[in-house]
């Protein structure tokens, strides 16, 4: 017999009331279909019965975890995934090598233990601190996807992002001539006869900044170069004048200026971030001579870019390897500055996503994200409203969009109210565990419309590795009691314990 949920008619006073027999409640607890694949990670709280949650209605699902610190809610997502992968590695170890991929995005570094979720894991450990950590691979054509760059630049959609693929189309026309370096140099000294021939100075100064982001800035020795060290503004006539030749009467003459001598010296760099913010300046250099682009739209773009530079370099490399060296990915953001740990997880989000949905079918893709606040908070002041925009539609379009693509997204997090409502309320799954907050409380109370007034007042008072279980794997909601994982498995997140801390020597 099987149990189905819902109920045909009320009971009246005076009904009789039977007590349910222990198989009953089992029958009653049974999530887990004849053909269905178990994971045994709770029993329930009060009859303290075995509680096997179903692979498929679980983890082909979207999850939330909720709970302060120190309820268990990182226990939950390990049990949950640990279980999930341990099971599909007996069932079948090359299939699901094959057709199951897993990244979890750790911000505090919990889940980067040999034994924690799994032995068979790649961990990258990134780190904006020094050049120690390790790099995510994108390969030599990362650094030339339109997204990718668009991200690591925070680009606006209409302005700053079209002016990014003009960018990357200058550079794949330079870097696939003949003769790479000769072409740029080419299209520079254009740029500089242009230049040295208008009559707005404040433009001209703008560009000349512009070159200086281009050329080699200082001499062998490290003395700097003038660029404009033989060049002479006059502003009765508004143009140049190199010795005694004014060069918009007499442009023949231009070639013999040091700045466009100098164009000889310009080399490309030795990684690809560096060699992008060139050709952007280049394309800017032409975007404002043709009064395509102004400064102020478009420069800050490239700043973003040049801000991140030395982050980018420490976090990303050109290697072919590809992001899932094995099926279960670990991205370890404790080392990272703010910045990173917002523009990381969006990145390889939306990589794989849009490598995801490019594959074959019969896949499955599951995105873990663990103190999910930290990227997809609404009440984030620290970017532009435009930007903070962009980072949430991209994951509502993931959890919204990424079932039917067999693309499923698991959210853990200690503050349930700050992230977008969109998102918490397409999690088809939720273990709630103790919530003390009033928001966070009317945050679960409004997602989670089929959780009793009764079992809802019971969060605040739920002891730790408790939960409220409620979603499609079940009928009901349950009071469950998380099994806790052995200590070799756990992750990083237990609390100091000050009789380790100061021992007793006596």
């Amino acid at each position: 017999m099987i149990f189905f949920g819902g109920t045909k008619e009320l009971p009246l006073v005076g009904n009789e009331a039977f007590l349910l027999t222990r198989d009953k409640i089992h029958q009653v607890h049974n999530l887990v279909s004849n053909f269905g694949i178990a994971l045994d990670i709770a029993h329930s709280e009060y009859e303290g019965y075995e509680i096997a949650m179903p692979v498929d209605g679980l983890i082909n699902s979207h999850i939330a975890i909720f709970g302060n610190t120190g309820s268990g809610k990182s226990n939950t997502l390990a049990m949950i995934f640990q279980e999930f992968i341990a099971k599909m590695r007996a069932r079948n170890e090359d299939a699901f090598e094959s057709n199951c991929s897993i990244i979890l995005f750790d911000f505090n570094n919990e889940y980067v233990g040999d034994n924690c979720l799994t032995q068979h894991k790649t961990v990258y450990r990134l780190s904006t601190r020094n050049d120690d950590g390790d790099k995510i691979p994108l390969g030599t054509g990362g650094f030339s996807d339109i997204e990718i760059i668009s991200i690591l630049a925070d680009a606006t959609e209409k302005t700053q992002k079209p002016f990014l693929k003009r960018v990357l189309t200058l550079q794949k026309r330079i870097l696939d001539s003949d003769d790479p370096i000769g072409y740029a140099r080419n299209t520079i000294r254009l740029q500089v006869k242009q230049i040295l021939q208008m009559s707005d100075k404040i433009r001209v100064d703008l560009l000349f900044d512009y070159l200086r982001q281009i050329l080699p800035e200082e001499e062998d020795d490290g003395d700097p170069i003038d660029l404009m060290q033989d060049l002479e503004w006059h502003n009765t006539v508004a143009e140049f004048k190199c010795g005694n030749t004014y060069l918009k009467q007499n442009p023949d003459y231009i070639p013999n200026t040091f700045v466009y001598g100098h164009v000889d010296q310009f080399s490309f760099a030795d990684e690809a971030i560096a060699d992008l913010i060139k050709f952007a300046y280049i394309q800017l250099i032409y975007d404002i001579l043709s009064n395509r682009a102004q400064n102020e739209h478009i420069a800050p773009a490239i700043n973003k870019l040049r801000s991140k530079q030395s982050d980018i370099r420490k976090i990303f490399s050109q290697a072919e390897d590809g992001i899932f060296d094995s099926n279960v990915v670990v991205v370890a953001l404790g080392d990272t500055n703010l910045e990173m740990r917002k523009t990381v997880p969006l990145l390889i989000a939306k990589k794989v996503y849009e490598d995801h949905k490019r594959a074959a079918g019969g896949r499955s893709l599951n995105l873990i994200i663990d103190e999910a606040h930290n990227i997809l908070s609404q009440e984030s002041f620290r970017e532009s409203e435009s930007w903070k925009d962009y980072r949430l539609e991209t994951f509502e379009e993931i959890i919204k969009e990424g079932r039917k693509f067999g693309v499923f997204v698991t959210i853990a997090s200690q503050r349930p109210n700050d992230i977008s409502h969109t998102i918490t309320s397409q999690a088809h799954n939720y273990f709630i565990h103790r919530l003390i907050n009033q928001k966070d409380l009317q945050s679960i109370a409004s997602a989670v419309s089929y959780i009793d007034k009764i079992t809802e007042e019971s969060i605040p008072t739920l002891p730790t590795g408790t939960c409220i279980f409620s979603g499609i794997a079940g009928q009901m909601p349950l009071k469950l009691a998380i099994r806790p994982l052995q200590e070799q498995l756990q992750p990083r997140s237990a609390t100091v314990q000050f009789r380790n801390i100061v021992p007793n020597f006596d």
